[in-house]
């Protein structure tokens, strides 16, 4: 398609504005009118938005006073909203009790917090979930097979996620936008696509999906929920629950589509899947599909790639380059030239998997190579796609665009394409360049042809061409309005702008060392008010005789240009706008341009308010820098974390000042370590017929699979859901060795002894989720005259997802060998999670613990008494196949007015990896370290689950896997030291509840 003249640009405009009028009606779900969508986007209470989400889950970081964290944080990157799933498991201990109140399982402070941010909420409550959890946020009693298969309309079903839903949705009814406050979408299921039996071209309705989603829908209705329901699809395969294409039961109000172009996880190997074969870098056509499949809805994706998750095997620290700052720059923008309005980035924050909260696809990190770090930290990811944020919410016209045409024939260069959308009431354009070949990274240069309400041109007019340098995008923008000012174009790109007593600051940026123009209708002449940074600045008068055209060459740096008009210019490289906020002074979302301000320079910026002639803001400063504050007129002082800076004017309007240093921390050495053995239960003589036993003596069960040999020895039949679990085995006779079969999921392991002598283990595979051994006896002692104990020690990696679910967790095989194979087990004992599934621990929450005997008798928490325990020093380190215990206490005394992110480090310092630990913290368990399979050595553990200001409990559970035994070490490092607003010195005791002596009787 050739760029059009300007009379048939216009004509264009004229009969798309009267078409999208007659054809593109504003939706509401036909409830409230307060949330409406059509074509282009979704309007709220009368005001059409971008809406750009991030995705972060609470349950991942269990500590309240965190949550403003991160919230903060998506909010000055420029978002407007965030998404959430709501995890029945982490609320449902047992299928008696929902835990909505306890510590971090009271999630409403999340509301408050979204509305007096300013920022609208994506509720995601399930029941099912995904999100690599464990069982995909099923509660793991769910998985015993009792209530069918799950996920469809089977009365069991329904009879155990009914409490849990009508639960949820009158929690979040009364924090609607309906009522006043954020929530403007609730999600019905995740990624089910199951409206149709086979293709859904041949629409044959699944009327078991139908049903169940009706259900779903009744009950979320019924319980209060009026904003829209919303369904996301799995991929472009899938097409269900929409209205624009379907004619069957169970739609909802909008749907969206769920897509991950680069790979979804760490390890590239294993990058095939539904999209074919996996190309770095290569983007997916959406126009098409939203055309075909929800034409009167916007362009939403549901869930759009932040980063991919590091398998058990993966490599060390997370995903490589594919999926960094590159990424976010190229497919951000290809999304908008997609014409997409409505994204919501997975993950934003991924947070960790603490406990046994991760499904078996990945270990303990759920960092997900996301802008927000693990530890929290922000860096160039973030930063990049803050670039992207704040344009989307500054660049109002965006909402409203068609497709005009895309192709090479829109620049000077063939290895160079561009997309051009357009307003069709403002004719604002914005043409989104990118390489021909989205995977290529060469270095191009070329000039852009640009329709505009000046006629058609080709840009740049007078400056140097513009570049695309490696994996890049850029959004050449035409007829962008900022405050009462005209940009008529610009090659560098539109950061965000504010208006400032009637006064337009545009901030624009080009990467580091590359040159821009723009040109600015109304203007004549302009000044150079800060030159930092730019070379070559000149001032032509624009050919069109309409304003004013500039051109510059920006290095590191920021530089300021006014002019006559009244408007004012920043223009910064890369690194300089990674560096610029622009904190909102309301807690509307949308942020208005009249309430703004801009401030150059500090890691990080929280908030601004401005009271009488002082701005106030929060934040973190990394160093000592350099803060320069654009705002209104009357603002003479900065205020900086509660304290006055010296602050100065300069001659262009801006004040000026300096942020303090953070404080310099150390941590303590981690030298005095105690430790006592932990598997006691090995031994013949060991008594098993207390509180933490049962006998595993069903001769039945429920799980579509059933076992190989009885009784059944499935963990889940008889109550113990999570991690470790011990069998103990009986049986008389000359047995000559055992065959079993366990299954645990990917990465797990187990070990089996006989009368307290070490038979050999299953070490695990990062791709195996069941491993067999045939265990002879020989170098052990068998009774053949009494009773012989075997026990087996098995390590479970979480259930899977999906309809992996119901997948048991235990021993499928345990057959004897003998010579005449007459001998058999005489019965069998089981021990798991202290208390099994009555929630013992509510606080720290039904996926924390394991059936180890360290755990079950508490010796992980803090306040037990170790007195009589060894002194190790640093030694952590024993031979022999067994489990050993350790733990230490770790004063902390963190000064307020700054935030520190602390780090484990576990490393194994032997000649053998095979070995399983556990690393607790306060009573949490925050790590699991495998280095025979995995390559995750750090372990972040945030303030609250950490007493930044007192004694911290620190547990390792080491298992042994063969007779070499197990050496490791432990230590612990600062992140990250920021001076800030955030105070991580909270009392946060109650998350931290201490031993009782009721641990005594799982003995």
């Amino acid at each position: 398609m050739r760029p059009l003249s300007t009379t048939l640009l216009l004509l264009l405009v004229f009969l798309v504005s009267r078409f999208s009028a007659q054809e593109w009606p504003l939706h509401d779900d036909g409830l409230n009118n307060i949330v409406q969508w059509d074509h282009y986007s979704f309007e709220l209470h009368g005001q059409r938005v971008f809406l750009f989400s991030g995705e972060w889950h609470y349950w991942r970081i269990p500590v309240p006073e965190l949550w403003i964290d991160i919230l903060q944080k998506i909010k000055a990157a420029g978002f407007t909203a965030f998404a959430m799933y709501v995890s029945w498991g982490y609320h449902a201990p047992n299928n008696q009790t929902l835990d909505f109140s306890t510590g971090a399982h009271n999630f409403t402070p999340i509301f408050d917090i979204a509305k007096d941010l300013g920022l609208y909420v994506l509720v995601r409550p399930g029941p099912y979930m995904n999100a690599e959890a464990n069982a995909g946020g099923f509660p793991l009693w769910l998985s015993t097979g009792e209530y069918g298969t799950l996920r469809n309309n089977d009365s069991r079903y329904t009879e155990a996620w009914k409490p849990y839903f009508s639960t949820v949705s009158d929690i979040a009814a009364g924090y609607q936008i309906t009522n006043g406050q954020n929530i403007i979408s609730f999600q019905i299921e995740n990624e089910y696509g199951e409206q149709w039996i086979g293709a859904a071209s041949k629409r044959i309705p699944n009327e078991t999906a139908i049903s169940y989603m009706e259900l779903l829908e009744e009950h979320a209705r019924a319980n209060g929920i009026n904003v829209p329901l919303v369904a996301n699809e799995p991929n472009m395969n899938t097409i269900s629950w929409g209205k624009d294409w379907s004619n069957a039961g169970g739609n909802v109000d909008v749907v969206g589509l769920d897509d991950y172009p680069s790979c979804w996880t760490c390890d590239l190997s294993q990058c095939t899947g539904v999209n074919g074969e996996y190309i770095p870098y290569h983007v997916v056509d959406f126009y098409d599909y939203f055309q075909k499949t929800q034409q009167t809805m916007p362009s939403f994706l549901t869930e759009f790639q932040g980063g991919s998750f590091n398998p058990w095997g993966g490599p060390e620290g997370g995903c490589p380059d594919d999926i960094g700052p590159d990424f976010a720059n190229l497919f951000y923008r290809w999304n908008i030239g997609q014409r997409v309005t409505a994204v919501n980035i997975y993950m934003l924050y991924g947070g960790t998997s603490w406990g046994a909260i991760a499904a078996p696809v990945t270990a303990t990190s759920y960092d997900y190579s996301a802008p927000i770090s693990e530890d929290r930290a922000i860096g160039e990811k973030y930063y990049e796609t803050k670039l992207v944020t704040l344009f989307t919410r500054a660049a109002q016209d965006l909402t409203v665009t068609d497709l005009i045409g895309n192709g090479t024939q829109y620049t000077t260069n063939k290895a160079v394409q561009a997309y051009e959308i357009r307003n069709p009431n403002s004719s604002a354009g914005f043409y989104v360049t990118l390489h021909a070949n989205s995977s290529s990274s060469t270095n191009e240069i070329f000039q852009l042809h640009v329709n505009t309400s000046a006629g058609p041109l080709i840009i740049p007019e007078h400056g140097s061409s513009i570049r695309l340098n490696g994996h890049q995008s850029k959004i050449i923008v035409t007829d962008f309005k900022f405050g009462s000012h005209n940009l008529l174009y610009s090659t560098a790109e539109v950061l965000t702008y504010s208006v400032l007593d009637g006064v337009p600051t545009l901030a624009l940026w080009v990467p580091t060392g590359e040159s821009g123009e723009f040109s600015v209708d109304g203007a004549k002449k302009g000044s150079i008010g800060r030159c930092d940074g730019s070379s070559g600045v000149k001032f032509y008068a624009s050919n069109s005789g309409r304003g004013l055209t500039i051109t510059f060459t920006q290095a590191r740096g920021m530089s300021v240009i006014e002019l006559d008009s009244g408007a004012r210019i920043l223009l910064m490289d890369r690194t300089a706008a990674y560096q610029l906020w622009a904190p909102t002074l309301s807690s509307n979302p949308l942020a208005p341009e009249g309430n703004t301000i801009l401030v150059q320079g500090p890691y990080l910026v929280r908030d601004a308010k401005i009271v009488g002639s002082t701005v106030l803001l929060t934040g973190d400063s990394s160093s000592a820098t350099r803060l320069e504050v654009f705002a209104p007129k009357h603002i003479k002082e900065i205020s900086w974390n509660g304290k006055k800076l010296h602050t100065s004017g300069t001659a262009y309007g801006s004040l000026i000042s300096l942020t303090p240093e953070p404080k310099s921390i150390t941590l303590p050495l981690l030298d005095s370590w105690k430790f006592k053995n932990s598997l006691p239960e090995k031994l013949s003589g060991y008594d098993d017929s207390g509180s933490a036993w049962l006998n595993a003596d069903h001769m039945t069960t429920a799980n579509p699979s059933p076992p190989v040999t009885y009784p059944v020895l499935y963990g889940d039949d008889y109550g113990f859901h999570n991690g470790v679990r011990l069998w103990r085995g009986y049986f008389n006779g000359s047995a000559t060795g055992v065959f079993l079969t366990v299954q645990g999921g990917n990465a797990f392991g187990w070990s089996a002894w006989l009368n307290g002598q070490f038979l050999g283990s299953y070490l695990g595979d990062a791709s195996l989720e069941v491993g067999s051994l045939n265990l002879t006896f020989g170098n052990a002692t068998v009774h053949e005259a009494s009773q012989n104990v075997l026990l087996i020690v098995h390590d479970d990696t979480g259930h899977d997802e999906t309809t992996g679910v119901l997948n048991p967790r235990g021993i499928l095989q345990a057959s004897l060998l003998s010579n005449d194979n007459a001998t058999n087990f005489s019965h069998w004992r089981v021990a798991g999670t202290a208390g099994g599934e009555s929630n013992l621990d509510p606080i720290r929450g039904v996926y924390n613990e394991d059936g180890l005997y360290a755990e079950r008798m508490g010796w992980h928490l803090p306040g037990f008494n170790d007195d009589e325990w060894a002194d190790v020093g640093t030694q952590l380190k024993f031979t022999g196949a067994d489990i050993h215990f350790y733990r230490t206490v770790a004063p902390l005394n963190i000064p307020k007015g700054v935030d520190v992110s602390v780090s484990f480090l576990l490393s194994a310092c032997g000649d053998t990896k095979a070995f399983r630990a556990q690393l607790f913290v306060n009573g949490y368990q925050y790590g699991r370290f495998n280095p025979w399979i995995g390559n995750q050595v750090e372990f972040p553990v945030p303030p609250g689950v950490l007493d930044y200001t007192g004694d911290n409990t620190i547990g390792l559970a080491v298992w042994a896997q063969t007779d070499s035994g197990a050496c490791t070490t432990v230590d612990w490092k600062i992140n990250y030291v920021v001076e800030s607003s955030l105070d991580v010195t909270f009392d946060g005791s109650y998350l931290r509840p201490g031993w009782t002596e009721r641990r005594l009787k799982f003995s």
